[in-house]
């Protein structure tokens, strides 16, 4: 197996008024967070003032960090949200709690909440997930009419109307301008491609690791690192794709999160088809248990000894002989 690194690729058609800009959205659907010099002074320093929640775009969505105001928003409370093109309705997930011994720190988030929606605000909120789902499925029916070689993952439709984003799959680059002038004239509004990759497809339909718990790329994750099959080896994994692999058949996104540690537990430690001098006799390392801190040697009649950390850090490196010169 490679390196598995995820490129994601965008396709934005572009607006029927050519002085307007598609305004700029985040791999995983959800609004860009706005960088007005109010939220930029707020977030640079702790204010008494405000209050720090975790709020969800859409019912099941990534939670993100919000500040408020308001000190008194319940869980499941409709609010408005500021981002980079207008503002957007969001549902109170919970408070924000700090990790212990992280208080007095400033807090960040990526949003402010401006308000509580308005009675008329919160029914068009409530109805905007079944006007997603019909432009889902007008655009899958024109999309199996026109037989292009895509897979539509989610629609995403601005509060305000003046944008709706169609995110998708497919193998290759494909030509969907007969698809947007369609859906231009459906939906009299913006519209926008956007082909993403697996692992932002996962993250969007979401699901359960092996580990039983929610996908960290649906949880949490923000940005996606790089993985490699080293990690999984200075982890001593099974090489088999099934036990590393995730939902979307790539690396497991959590050998990121020890590779760190373990790459620093094994860094004194003898490394493995080395010989060492122990007892003195010339004996071969074959394995390493980075959290125990010890290593598996053979001895010259092939036995196998386990040496803790004390033991190892006696031996003395067997050097290779010194090559000959001409």
């Amino acid at each position: 197996m490679t390196d598995t690194t995820e490129i994601t690729e965008e396709h934005i058609e572009p607006s029927t008024e050519a002085a307007e800009q598609p305004a700029e959205q985040q791999p995983d659907g959800q609004p860009a967070a706005a960088t007005g010099p109010e939220e930029e002074s707020s977030s640079s320093g702790q204010d008494p003032a405000l209050s720090y929640y975790r709020i969800r775009f859409r019912p099941g969505d990534q939670p993100f960090t919000a500040a408020a105001r308001i000190d008194n928003l319940r869980t499941g409370e409709a609010v408005m949200v500021q981002t980079d093109h207008g503002p957007e309705p969001a549902l109170v997930h919970s408070r924000a709690e700090r990790w212990p011994g992280e208080e007095g720190r400033d807090q960040s988030y990526t949003y402010t909440i401006q308000r509580r929606c308005s009675r008329e605000e919160g029914t068009r909120f409530a109805n905007l997930a079944d006007l997603e789902e019909r432009a889902h499925g007008i655009c899958r029916q024109k999309i199996e009419k026109l037989g292009l070689p895509m897979k539509l993952i989610r629609v995403e439709r601005f509060f305000n109307g003046s944008k709706i984003i169609f995110y998708f799959t497919a193998e290759s680059r494909v030509d969907f301008r007969e698809l947007v002038k369609n859906l231009v004239q459906e939906f009299r509004t913006r519209v926008e491609m956007r082909q993403i990759g697996v692992r932002h497809e996962t993250k969007m339909l979401g699901g359960l690791g092996c580990c039983g718990r929610e996908l960290c790329c649906s949880s949490f994750i923000k940005e996606f690192d790089s993985v490699s099959i080293k990690m999984a080896k200075e982890q001593n994994l099974p090489l088999n794709p099934a036990k590393i692999s995730g939902a979307c058949n790539r690396l497991l996104c959590c050998l990121n999160y020890e590779f760190a540690t373990y790459k620093a537990l094994r860094k004194n430690m003898p490394k493995v088809g080395k010989r060492i001098v122990y007892k003195e006799q010339i004996c071969k390392v074959r394995r390493h248990n980075a959290l125990n801190q010890t290593i598996v040697v053979a001895d010259p009649d092939n036995k196998e000894i386990t040496l803790n950390r004390e033991e190892w850090l006696q031996t003395t490196p067997v050097l290779p002989p010194p090559k000959k010169k001409g």
